[in-house]
């Protein structure tokens, strides 16, 4: 336990987390072992039409709409078809959590902020999610290593862009 947590402060010390091995791949912030079959899965949000001082490049699953979305000053689709949302635990408040990777303030709002100037998030690299992700949540976003495709579920079916 005590080397788990010893490798964990080290990356925090430069600004850079791997999950499930012990380097991060290149100029990567946030970057996760390969091989795994569990995705990110994205903030789900109510009215992201109405969310003001959106930082660019947010990425949201949509409940309203059943679609992913991506902000670069305009919210655009990144699933042009309806999915089926996921059920939410009543009571549960999401709102007030806050993580910043990459540096020690951010003006930035959201639940988890990647803040660097040369360093990004590298996805969890599933090959062939359709098969291997057996139960996919709406919002789950992966890489195929092997098609080298990004992938997003909708929690109705898959979406790729090259």
């Amino acid at each position: 336990m005590k080397k788990i947590i010893l490798i964990l402060l080290a990356n925090l010390a430069y600004g850079q987390i791997s999950i499930g091995k012990t380097t991060v791949s290149g100029s990567g912030i946030l970057d996760f072992a390969t091989g795994t079959t569990k995705g990110i899965i994205l903030p789900n949000v109510t009215k992201s039409s109405t969310m003001t001082n959106v930082t660019p490049g947010t990425i949201v699953f949509d409940l309203d709409t059943s679609k992913v979305l991506y902000n670069d000053g305009f919210w655009k689709e990144l699933t042009d078809k309806p999915g089926i949302a996921p059920t939410l635990l009543a009571g549960t408040d999401y709102n007030n959590a806050k993580v910043v990777f990459g540096d020690q303030t951010t003006t930035a709002d959201g639940a988890l902020v990647l803040e660097a100037p040369d360093k990004a998030l590298i996805l969890p690299q599933i090959t062939n999610p359709v098969a291997n992700v057996k139960s996919p949540v709406a919002g789950m976003m992966c890489y195929d290593p092997s098609a080298k495709l990004m992938c997003i579920y909708n929690g109705k079916e898959w979406f790729f862009w090259k």
